[in-house]
Parts: structure tokens; C-alpha cells; sequence
């Protein structure tokens, strides 16, 4: 058996970030995921006046109610959603003037259903160049709150943002969710917003926040299941086993679900409360299965498929068409190279089984393509049979991915 020490996750660092920073008080994060993302988050926090002091292990975050001790900031959220879409929603609750940037990348992804969102709280927000995108300004004076109608069916972090803006508010919100993706995610965040003294509540697609603020605390990050997908589809693939600590029937990760998929497709899954473990039997059968909630993982799954003994269909996931790049085409087009047959829609993939060729994968510099195309190249002949175009793109979730993959592959041998 392999045990893997997965980093933080993502996901729950850059909640925790936002609710450290608007509690009262200092909160320590233990074992918060240290990556491009998270420091990006980070170092955010810190332009708009918030005091960060960061350690290996642990992060202290003290907390302004009032919002950002600056009056007025320049940000660059780097390549980060999380943060391009959880600092403007944070800031706009203080007073001064800010101004957020990012990536070409991030400036590509979409923004507007949260900011016109905010707007209709009546926040003076411009975007400086494409409407509903990065660059935008805000002319922060606090927000009253209200009732809002939100379109959440690109992306969750729309809704997150706003939810965990509510206990700032004067008057708290009411939410009304008129579609929704990758439901799980808005369950960490009420679950953790909770954690920090809040207290929304949700009835079908209505969700109430009262204007209860935050209240400091420590708070434990868990294992990032998205990460932990690698791994354990590995560890399917391969006919090993594979245990990772920290991540069990407790979770807030609904990306832990995708253990389940690999059993259906024939693994042999243990989840027990404190650790997960995945151990291949030789077989993967092909299935169909819908990954809404779980479309994180969707490169991974597709990219262990060609060797499932039936094809592999994944629908539902027309998101993942405004993640970093375009996944579902990305995949599509790296299956391709491999010599794998491949079909896609516009939210559905469908992958038939094939022995891949070598050949360099196209990363779009996303960091999900490079883990997920690592475990395919376990099972593609030639040395080295899979190869990237931008290797160094996985610094966004797990700068140390390459080294702890290959010490598992090698392990392997």
C-alpha cells in the first residue's frame, strides 16, 4: 500500500482566507494549501491592508470587519478564480477605492452574472475593458444587502462569493438560485462559513444569510480531493493501492466522489472516517456517468478511459468549457494525439477504448490537463511516453506534483 500526503485543498484555503480576513479577530489556518493560487489569494489580502503572516505549516490571518484597512489598492489575482472572484466580493464590502486585475488567462473567464450581481446591491463597480471580465474597479461604501436572483450555471463561485458576503451586509441577503453547478462546492461553504459563526440557511434554491459577521477561530484544512483523483485513478489503473490520510466520510469535498465513479468502473473503494483507498483489480469497465458536481474531475476520468473495456461517456459538464481553458475540448484534442477515439457535444464526451501512442500533451497551461494526462502516461508505451508542453503549470494546485508522482510511479517498478 502507498500512502500519499495530499496538500490542502484549494477549494477550502481560499474559503477560509476570505473568512479569516472578515472575522473578528485572528484566525490560524492549519496546513492551508501553499500554491500559486493560494498565495495569490494571500498576497491579494495583503495590498488591501490585511495582516497575513505565513509559516510552513500554518497561516494567521487578522480579521477586519470593517473591511480593508487601505483606502485604495492596485490587486492582481494572478490566475486565480477563487481569488478574482472572492476579493472584489470582499472589498466591496469596506470602503476605498480598489482595482483588480489578472491573468490573460482569468481575464478570458467569466465574471459578470457575480458582478452584476453586485451591482443590483448597488455597489459602484466598472469594468474597464470587456464587460463581465477582469479588469474591473469598485468604489467601495459598504453594502446594505437585499434580495438577489443569481444565474449560478457557469460557475458556483458566483453563489460562494455572495453567500459569504451576506454576514457583512447591514440587512443580510436572500438569494435565489436559478441554476446550478458543482453543488457541492456550496455546501463547503455554508458548512465553513458555519465554522466561523455565521449562519445561513438554505430551503430548495433560496439561501438566507443574516448580517451575523465572522467570528475568528483555527481551522484545519483538509486533504484537496480534486488532487487526491490523480492518485487514486492511479492507483486504479495500475492495480495498486493507494491510501490518502486526512480525507474520509467527514469531508466537505464532494470531489471525493470521484472514488466512487472508480468503483463503479470496477476498483475496489474504502472510505473510512479518517482516510480513503483505492485498490485497482486489473479491470476497468466503461460506463456513463454525469459529473455536474464533480466536473474538477472530469480530466481525470477521461484521461484513464482508453483503457476501460467499453467506451466512457461523461455528460453534463458543459462548465468545464470556462475553467482555465476549455477542458472538454482540451481532452478531446490530447486523446486525439494518443491515437484514441473520441466524441464530444457540448456537454458530453465520449471516449472509446485504444492503446495511446506517445505524443506531447497541449496543457493550455492548465494545470488539471498535466496531473490527469501524468496517470495516463503510466500505461503509454515508450520512455517517456507522455510529455507536456508547459510541465510547470501544476504550481497553481501542487507545485510538487512531478516529484510526488514520479517518487509513485517509481515506486511502481
Amino acid at each position: 500500500m502507498t500512502v500519499i500526503d495530499i496538500p490542502g485543498s484549494k477549494s477550502v484555503t481560499a474559503r477560509a482566507l476570505f473568512l479569516a480576513a472578515a472575522a473578528d479577530g485572528t484566525t490560524t489556518l492549519v496546513r492551508p494549501l501553499a500554491s500559486d493560487d493560494t498565495e495569490g489569494f494571500a498576497e491579494g489580502l495583503t495590498a488591501l491592508g490585511y495582516e497575513v503572516e505565513r509559516t510552513p505549516h500554518t497561516w494567521r490571518v487578522q480579521g477586519r470587519p470593517a473591511g480593508p484597512a487601505a483606502a485604495t489598492a492596485d490587486v492582481h489575482c494572478r490566475d486565480g478564480a477563487t481569488t478574482a472572484r472572492f476579493l472584489p466580493t470582499l472589498a466591496a464590502a469596506g470602503h476605498g477605492d480598489f482595482r483588480f486585475d489578472a491573468s490573460a488567462q482569468m481575464r478570458r473567464r467569466p465574471l459578470g452574472p457575480l458582478t452584476g450581481a453586485l451591482r443590483a446591491l448597488g455597489v459602484d463597480l466598472r469594468h474597464e475593458e470587456a464587460e463581465g471580465h477582469h479588469p474591473l474597479r469598485i468604489a467601495a461604501a459598504g453594502i446594505k444587502g437585499g434580495d438577489l436572483t443569481l444565474d449560478a450555471g457557469q460557475s458556483s463561485q458566483y453563489l460562494t462569493a455572495l453567500l459569504m458576503l451576506g454576514p457583512l451586509t447591514a440587512e443580510g441577503l436572500r438569494i435565489t438560485v436559478t441554476d446550478l453547478v458543482s453543488e457541492p462546492y456550496v455546501e463547503i461553504t455554508l458548512a465553513m462559513m458555519r465554522a466561523f459563526g455565521a449562519g445561513p440557511t438554505r430551503d430548495g434554491r433560496v439561501f438566507t444569510v443574516p448580517p451575523t459577521g465572522y467570528r475568528a477561530t483555527t481551522y484545519a484544512v483538509e486533504p484537496d480531493a480534486s488532487t487526491s483523483s490523480y492518485f487514486f485513478a492511479a492507483a486504479a489503473l495500475t492495480g495498486r493501492e493507494v491510501t490518502v490520510p486526512g480525507l474520509g466520510t467527514g469531508a466537505l469535498q464532494g470531489d471525493l466522489a470521484f472514488a466512487d465513479v472508480l468503483r463503479r468502473m470496477g476498483a475496489d473503494v474504502d472510505i473510512a472516517a479518517d482516510r480513503t483507498t483505492v485498490r485497482g483489480t486489473g479491470r476497468l469497465r466503461g460506463l456513463t456517468v454525469n459529473m455536474r458536481d464533480i466536473s474538477d474531475t472530469m480530466p481525470t476520468l477521461a484521461a484513464i478511459a482508453p483503457f476501460a473495456d467499453g467506451p466512457v461517456r461523461i455528460e453534463d459538464v458543459a462548465n468545464t468549457r470556462v475553467k482555465e481553458c476549455d477542458r472538454l475540448d482540451a481532452c478531446a484534442e490530447n486523446l486525439r494525439r494518443l491515437g484514441i477515439t473520441v466524441h464530444t457535444g457540448p456537454d458530453w464526451i465520449e471516449i472509446h477504448p485504444g492503446t495511446p501512442r506517445p505524443a506531447e500533451i497541449a496543457t493550455h497551461g492548465d494545470h488539471r490537463i498535466v496531473m490527469s494526462f501524468a496517470v495516463t502516461g503510466l500505461r503509454t508505451p515508450g520512455a517517456p511516453g507522455i510529455t507536456f508542453d508547459d510541465p510547470g503549470c501544476v504550481r497553481k494546485t501542487f507545485p510538487a506534483f512531478h516529484e510526488v508522482f514520479a517518487a509513485f510511479r517509481d515506486d511502481a517498478r
